[in-house]
């Protein structure tokens, strides 16, 4: 996988901001790719490059 060629740099996967990365590419019913390898899903579940999983982190409904 290539590197980011943003500037600035997009975050790492393994940052906590790795979200921020830029969009490369859209799948509605598969997920999205960022720069950095990360595989964003629609219940905000991730897949790092390097096969960890983060499971969904959605905010809580606001009472």
């Amino acid at each position: 996988m290539s590197q980011c060629q943003h500037r600035p740099p997009c975050p790492t996967a393994e940052s906590p901001d790795r979200e921020a990365a830029h969009l490369v590419a859209h799948h509605p019913e598969q997920g999205c790719r960022l720069c950095n390898g990360v595989l964003l899903f629609e219940d905000t579940g991730e897949l790092l490059p390097d096969g960890r999983v983060i499971a969904p982190h959605r905010a809580g409904a606001a009472a």
